[in-house]
């Protein structure tokens, strides 16, 4: 079955319209008070590879749900006025899914190039999840 669009078309048109930060300008803002890391990936990741120090865990599949403050699974973390900056393993998953929270209003929120593995490639601190 041919599909109208594959994945590839569709993280390249979410790329093009949202903010992206690079791994060296992430590792900067650890710290800031004002930001919050999210990691989209499957916990299944979580476990084998670790995450950043403090990060959010949203699944993938729940995100929008936990944003939103009419959602019967609401999540108060995503209320908080900061800025939020999404990451999965490659970058991929991250940018469809700050397109689709750009789309819902939902903000600021951008998404790390190169998810997970340009933050280990740039150095970033790596917490072990058990």
């Amino acid at each position: 079955m041919a599909l109208k669009q594959g994945v590839a078309t569709l993280v390249a048109a979410a790329e093009a319209r949202i903010e992206r930060i690079s791994a060296e300008q992430a590792r900067d803002l650890l710290d800031d008070p004002g930001v919050r890391f999210v990691d989209i990936r499957d916990v299944r990741e979580l476990k084998r590879e670790g995450t950043l120090p403090g990060a959010l865990h949203a699944p993938r599949g729940m995100l929008e749900f936990w944003v939103d403050p009419d959602s019967p699974y609401h999540k108060p973390d995503f209320a908080s006025g900061q800025r939020f900056v999404l990451f999965c393993a490659l970058g991929h998953r991250s940018a469809l899914a700050t397109a689709q929270l750009q789309d819902m209003g939902f903000g600021p929120v951008c998404d790390i190039e190169g998810g997970f593995e340009g933050w280990r490639g740039a150095g970033g601190k790596i917490e072990k999840k058990s």
